[in-house]
């Protein structure tokens, strides 16, 4: 059995710097992408929610008996343990006989998280 020279036995310390080096590399990126999943996730979860509270102003406003009154109305709504401030604009569309309903949804901070246009027939 031949035996090896103490140099060939193991790596050198200038390998193992190289490996730890691209291991930093790559826990660094993996990192990186963790931040940007988890912002994304947030802000994925704020539309979703903000569109579920446009689309409830929207329906009182399509199914209430009488139509909402022209002009700007706020408000703020509870949903999914955080509360929401909306705003409401009536106004006329290109057809007299049709409204336009404008909800626009911001969250806590007061970013603008959702917008939705609906049309209702104005009273006659």
């Amino acid at each position: 059995m031949a035996r090896r020279a103490p140099r060939e036995a193991g790596f050198t310390l200038i390998e193992v710097l190289v490996a730890l080096a691209m291991f930093s590399v790559a826990a660094l990126a993996l990192l990186n992408l963790e931040t940007v999943t988890l912002v994304n996730t947030t802000r994925i979860a704020d539309r979703t929610i903000g569109q579920i509270v446009a689309r409830n102003i929207a329906v009182e406003a399509l199914t209430d008996p009488l139509p909402p009154a022209q002009g700007s109305e706020r408000g703020a709504e509870e949903n999914g343990g955080r509360l929401w401030s909306w705003t409401r604009v009536t106004g006329e569309s290109p057809e007299t006989r049709i409204l336009q309903i404008d909800v626009s949804v911001d969250n806590e901070v007061g970013d603008t998280v959702a917008r939705l246009t609906v049309f209702r027939f104005a009273p006659t």
